[in-house]
């Protein structure tokens, strides 16, 4: 096992700090927690003009390190284009030190909506990837990425990417507080539950939970307004079954402004749904989507909102029944895999409901 140490940007330290706890937990790197630990290692100088600087404080020359970063809403409370400005400083500071090999580890990959080319637009994600692999960045771990083409944008010759299905993370969730046993399963949720994508392009996201539940699936086919920003013109509603009495969970990979959870909500209500539920991976709530939320939670509408933390969730407390579901043992596992050169393929498999409630330690 060659020698390696996880380190944070100002974005993400005290996240980076509980994967490297749950880490030195396995009793294979429990001799090396003092070591692995570089959470404090880098530390941002900043000029009297604003400009910043990037300094590593202790040897970390041929080493692998693990960087934690978010470019999203983060605990330092640094805008999009500032956190990037310091990722980027980070690899070069870190190539600069002798750095064998730099994973960058972001479980939000907050450009990758920006992924589509047309005549004069540029393309987010990719002018993202292209700055961290020719600093020197070798590997690229993330979470549920808004589309399968991001990863190929990169150069397999010259760097690799390793997106993570954190899905089963909600899946896990379902399982272990609102399901609990094969019994309720099978005669409760596959009678009374259904899915809902959010629009047509998330009817695939949905089908993945409808099939690891064996539960029917609710397709929204959404028309936007594309004169105006993030505007919904009408959503029609597809399903092989009757949603009235349904207990409904809409699944998606990202929430933004809520406005496509809302009028999703609003289309619903005429088919008297038993009670409606939202699951997302990626909670950006950018405004005013917490606003749009609270609402729908205390009209009724919206009963339970699950999470995952790969986004700083700290200033949204007040959101009615939202409940953050942790990533970071998911973190520590994916570097164990990485740096035992291990397969990747138990995490990520296919989640099955049936096959994890009789076998709960298989995941």
């Amino acid at each position: 096992m060659r020698e390696f140490v996880i380190t944070a940007t100002g974005t993400m330290k005290s996240y980076a700090v509980k994967v490297v706890d749950y880490l030195t937990k396995f009793s294979s790197f429990a001799s090396f927690a003092d070591s692995i630990n570089g959470i404090d290692i880098l530390a941002t100088d900043r000029f009297a003009d604003g400009e910043k600087e990037v300094v590593v404080g202790s040897s970390i020359r041929g080493k692998d390190v693990f960087v934690f970063a978010s470019c999203a809403r983060n605990e330092a409370g640094l805008g999009v284009d500032e956190a990037k400005i310091e990722l980027y400083h980070t690899v070069d500071a870190l190539k600069r030190a002798q750095a064998a090999k730099i994973i960058i580890f972001e479980p939000y990959m907050s450009c990758s909506r920006s992924d589509r080319t047309t005549k004069r637009s540029s393309v987010g994600i990719w002018v993202h990837l292209k700055i961290l692999s020719s600093l020197g960045a070798w590997h690229f771990v993330t979470y549920q990425l808004h589309s399968d083409k991001s990863k190929s944008m990169l150069d397999p010759a010259r760097c690799i990417m390793d997106d993570i299905p954190a899905l089963t993370l909600l899946k896990q969730r379902l399982c272990d507080v609102y399901i609990k046993d094969l019994d309720t399963l099978q005669n409760t949720v596959r009678s009374r539950w259904a899915f809902c994508s959010v629009d047509a392009g998330g009817e695939k996201l949905g089908r993945k939970f409808s099939n690891s539940f064996g539960v029917p699936l609710v397709v929204a086919h959404k028309q936007r307004d594309y004169s105006r920003q993030n505007t919904v013109e009408c959503i029609n509603i597809l399903s092989a079954e009757p949603v009235e009495d349904k207990i409904l969970w809409i699944v998606d990979d990202m929430v933004d402004t809520a406005g496509s959870i809302e009028a999703l909500i609003n289309a619903l209500l005429p088919l008297k749904p038993a009670e409606i539920n939202l699951m997302v991976v990626h909670p950006v709530f950018s405004r005013p989507a917490a606003d749009r939320l609270k609402s729908l939670s205390s009209r009724g509408l919206l009963n339970h909102i699950i999470v995952t933390d790969t986004i700083c969730c700290a200033k949204t407390d007040d959101i009615p029944n939202l409940e953050v579901v942790p990533s970071a043992e998911l973190s520590a596992k994916v570097i164990r895999t990485i740096v035992t050169n291990s397969s990747m393929a138990k995490l990520l498999r296919d989640f099955n409901a049936e096959r994890y409630l009789k076998s709960p330690t298989l995941f």
